[in-house]
């Protein structure tokens, strides 16, 4: 049993040539992806395991739709399929968030007329957390969580500092094998032993001076109900990756409107 379980948490649960297309910036951190000057930037980090879902799903909605925003997806993991590492290995995500925000800052300095956003699944979601913790305030414009593998008691102040519009976080009580049974055998990706991951149960705001009521009113959290079923979107723990629910309800919280 415990090896059925291991195996179905490995199901489970992204650097920047010089921006072609700005001003060249005196920096080692490189992109794959051209950056058009004044178009937004969405830098996308996947879950765990390197198999780009989230990556893929925001790309082919943002050609389907026109949208003029780029895709960067940030490559991070450990290696294809390399599941329960790129889930386990803290320090990692940390310093792969350290280079996500230096990504971010090149784009700044080189592109200051591209707004920068962020969206993040499952472990991924440290790397952009631990990526937003290091920029300054509003950095950018908004970040995206898609059922995010923390600890719901995780301190997103920091994060939302750095973010003008605030954070969009999507959870599901049905995430069960993913975010309650598998984050208690093997931990969330910042290291607890828990069955509250806040991609399940949200994360639980900690409000210990007067600032912090007015960070959190930029969090927003939305769980996941069966109206949007018909988006592709069961509850499960890769249901916010379907092209259908990124049209829906991700791609329109980042108002990014059509060419």
């Amino acid at each position: 049993m415990r090896k059925l379980l291991l195996y179905s948490v490995g199901l489970m649960v992204g650097f920047v040539p010089l921006l072609p297309g700005c001003a060249a910036a005196r920096h080692e951190v490189r992109t794959p992806v051209p950056i058009i000057p004044g178009q937004p930037v969405v830098f996308s980090v996947d879950g765990a395991g390197k198999y780009n879902g989230t990556t893929s799903a925001l790309d082919q909605v943002v050609k389907e739709e026109r949208l003029p925003l780029t895709v960067v997806p940030v490559e991070w993991s450990h290696g294809r399929g390399r599941i329960i590492s790129d889930q386990t290995d803290c320090p990692h995500a940390r310093e792969q968030g350290q280079r996500l925000a230096e990504q971010i800052m090149v784009v700044r300095e080189s592109c200051p007329s591209s707004k920068v956003y962020i969206v993040a699944h499952s472990a991924g979601s440290l790397v952009a957390l631990s990526a937003a913790e290091q920029l300054p305030p509003n950095s950018v414009e908004h970040i995206v969580l898609l059922a995010p593998a923390v600890s719901a008691d995780y301190d997103v102040r920091p994060a939302l500092r750095s973010s003008r519009e605030g954070m969009d976080v999507f959870t599901s009580e049905r995430d069960v094998l993913f975010l309650r049974w598998g984050v208690a055998l093997i931990g969330t990706t910042d290291r607890q032993r828990t069955t509250h991951a806040a991609g399940r149960v949200g994360f639980q705001p900690s409000v210990q001076a007067p600032e912090d009521a007015a960070l959190y009113s930029k969090l927003r959290q939305h769980s996941w109900h069966e109206c949007v079923e018909w988006t592709g979107h069961n509850g499960g723990h890769y249901g916010p990756n379907h092209p259908r629910f990124l049209r829906a309800y991700v791609l329109p919280a980042l108002q990014i409107k059509r060419s």
